[in-house]
């Protein structure tokens, strides 16, 4: 390195030391003893003390604003938490409600209805590919129920046992092919057999054997009869939403919507059905429970 270069770097050194020696004495000097070269660094210095006024204001707002959007992301994590958590004890609120209404339903049914029962609860279902409800499981098995019993709930009639396995037993319901129940339109005391329609997306029913001289009317109320020992008379099992009269044969065509809603049951009455008539020789008569071999619900 020359000595002309040496030299130049030594007053470029001291300038930048004394540059900023001056720009403070300028600026913590008395307004009224500033002198033209004080002016002079001011004005130089003023617009440089602006910009970095700016950089550290706006480095303070970041700051600021992080550590804020910190802030609101745990607190929005909290209300997320809090917001699940009561989501989880209103549905469970809503579930007991429900548990609630329907025991208070089964107990006023069971009120209702002068055969023996036995409450169960719908731990399964069978569903279509449309999600149409077609079989019930209930938590009564062997020893309990019988196949053949009626299943019945607060709005009216569910179906029949089918079939009973260990601690379980299989309900056919009422809009199955396979159901028949003899019922009655009060109104007008028109008889008839209730048979299933099926079909993947619809719960529907006809009436059977209803002669075509019968007045009836779309929205009558049909109720069991009471015959045939299964279930007992006057239970609700739906209304009447479609009627055909065809200009030839014996019968009318009478469609029924069901009164249960079989999709939304969590409780039900089974009916334990009456025995055989009594065999003459026995010395004594037994209770109907007592003949099937079951306990009723108390």
């Amino acid at each position: 390195m020359t000595r002309g270069r040496r030299t130049f770097d030594i007053v470029i050194a001291l300038l930048l030391l004394a540059a900023p020696l001056a720009f403070l004495s300028a600026n913590l000097k008395n307004p009224t003893k500033v002198n033209a070269f004080d002016r002079v660094i001011l004005a130089i210095s003023s617009p440089i003390q602006r910009g970095v006024g700016w950089v550290i204001d706006g480095l303070a707002d970041g700051w600021h604003d992080y550590v804020w959007l910190v802030d609101v992301q745990k607190e929005n994590d909290e209300l997320v938490r809090e917001n699940a958590r009561l989501r989880v004890d209103l549905a469970e609120a809503n579930q007991r409600a429900k548990e609630s209404g329907d025991l208070a339903g089964l107990l006023e049914l069971r009120a209702r209805v002068s055969a023996p029962t036995m409450a169960a609860r719908v731990v399964a279902v069978g569903a279509s590919p449309y999600f149409r409800v077609n079989r019930l499981v209930l938590d009564r098995g062997e020893g309990e129920v019988l196949p053949g019993m009626a299943v019945i709930a607060p709005a009216g009639v569910v179906g029949r046992i089918q079939r009973v396995y260990g601690k379980y037993a299989d309900v056919v319901l009422a809009v199955d092919p396979q159901s028949s129940i003899d019922v009655i339109v009060p109104r007008s005391g028109s008889r008839g057999v209730l048979k299933g329609l099926g079909g993947d997306n619809v719960y529907a029913c006809r009436i059977e054997y209803l002669l075509r001289g019968e007045e009836i009317h779309e929205g009558d109320t049909v109720v069991t009869s009471g015959l045939g020992g299964v279930f007992p008379r006057d239970l609700p099992v739906g209304g009447i939403h479609k009627i055909e009269k065809k200009e030839y044969g014996m019968y009318q065509y009478v469609e029924v919507e069901p009164a249960v809603d079989f999709s939304h049951l969590g409780a039900v009455l089974v009916i334990l059905s009456p025995p055989p008539p009594p065999d003459p020789s026995a010395q004594t008569k037994k209770k109907p429970e007592a003949a099937y071999g079951l306990v009723p619900s108390r």
